[in-house]
C-alpha cells in the first residue's frame, strides 16, 4: 500500500465514529425539542423574571395565547413570551365554565373558592414580597373581600319559588341549601341529607363555574334524579330547554348576601352555618341546637 492510500485509509472515517456521531446529533435534535416546548420556555423566563417563586407545573395548551401557571397554592397566568402576568379569572363562554375555577378545584377537591384564596395568603404569610403579592392578588380573594359577610340569620322570603329543586321527604322538616354541583363538599352534604329523613330546598348557585350542569339538572324531568346523578358525576345530557330565571335569582341572592362559598344551609328560622357538616351536628343544629 502506498503512502498515498494509507493516509486515505487514516482520513476516512470508520463505522463506529460515524455511528457514535449520528447518535449524539439524534440526542441532541431530541433534547433541542424538548427544551424549545412552550412550557420550557415559559419556564426558563419565569426563573429570571420572578427569581423568588418556585413554578410547580405549566400549562400553555388549555388557554390559546396564555400559559397556565402553578405556583404552590397560587395560580397565575403567562402570555407565552412571559412578559405579561395576568391574575385573575379565565372564563369560557362557550361552555360556560370558570377555568379558574375548575383548577383551583384540581388543586384541591375538597376546598371551596373562597377558601382556597385564603389558603393562598396564609401559606404565604411573612414571606418574600413576590410571593406575598401573588398570594394577595389570587383569584377569588378580593372577590371575597368585596362582598358582606354571610350573616347568622338569612330570610329566604325574597327568593321566588322558581330556582330551587326540592327532594328528600316531603313530610320531613325542611332545611335549605345553597350548592354547587363541582362542590365536593356538597356532594358529601348532600349523601347525609339524604338520609336524615328531611326536606331539601336545594338551589344552586355557580361558585365553581358549574352553571351549565345546574340548567340540566333544573331542566331535566326528574330534577331530584338528576341532581343526585350530577353529583356522581355522570354525563347529564341536555335536554329541553327550560326557564332558569329561578337560578338567575338564586345567583344574584347568593351576590347580595355574601354566599360566596358552598355549601350554605339555612335552617327553618334562618340560621345560617357554611360548609360541611356531619350528621349527629345537623341533627342537633336543625333541633335548635347551636350552631
Amino acid at each position: 500500500m502506498s503512502a498515498i492510500d494509507r493516509i486515505r485509509t487514516l482520513a476516512r472515517p470508520s463505522r463506529l465514529v460515524l455511528t457514535t456521531l449520528l447518535g449524539l446529533s439524534v440526542a441532541g435534535i431530541a433534547l433541542a425539542a424538548d427544551t424549545n416546548s412552550p412550557e420550557d420556555r415559559v419556564r426558563l423566563l419565569l426563573k429570571t423574571r420572578l427569581p423568588k417563586t418556585p413554578v410547580t407545573a405549566i400549562d400553555c395548551g388549555k388557554i390559546s395565547g396564555l400559559c397556565e401557571v402553578t405556583a404552590g397554592a397560587n395560580l397565575f397566568y403567562v402570555d407565552t413570551g412571559a412578559r405579561f402576568l395576568v391574575i385573575g379569572r379565565v372564563y369560557d363562554m362557550q361552555t360556560r365554565q370558570d377555568i379558574t375555577a375548575a383548577r383551583l378545584l384540581e388543586m384541591n377537591p375538597d376546598m371551596l373558592v373562597g377558601a382556597a384564596a385564603k389558603a393562598n395568603a396564609t401559606a404565604n404569610a411573612g414571606g418574600d414580597d413576590e410571593s406575598a403579592q401573588l398570594a394577595a392578588a389570587t383569584p377569588g380573594r378580593t372577590e371575597k373581600l368585596a362582598r358582606p359577610e354571610v350573616p347568622q340569620k338569612l330570610s329566604l322570603a325574597e327568593l321566588p319559588r322558581e330556582g330551587a329543586i326540592v327532594w328528600g321527604n316531603p313530610s320531613g322538616q325542611t332545611v335549605t341549601i345553597f350548592t354547587d354541583f363541582r362542590c365536593g363538599y356538597c356532594r358529601a352534604l348532600t349523601s347525609v341529607l339524604k338520609d336524615m329523613n328531611v326536606r331539601v330546598v336545594e338551589r344552586p348557585i355557580s361558585v365553581l363555574g358549574s352553571r351549565d350542569v345546574a340548567d340540566r339538572v333544573y331542566c331535566a324531568k326528574n330534577r331530584e334524579a338528576a341532581l343526585h346523578a350530577a353529583y356522581a358525576g355522570e354525563d347529564l345530557k341536555a335536554g329541553p330547554s327550560c326557564d332558569t330565571s329561578g337560578l338567575d335569582a338564586n345567583e344574584a341572592f347568593a351576590h347580595r348576601h355574601g354566599l360566596s362559598g358552598t355549601p350554605v344551609i339555612v335552617r327553618g328560622d334562618g340560621a345560617v352555618i357554611e360548609g360541611f357538616r356531619p350528621r349527629a351536628f345537623l341533627e342537633n343544629w336543625l333541633k335548635g341546637g347551636q350552631s
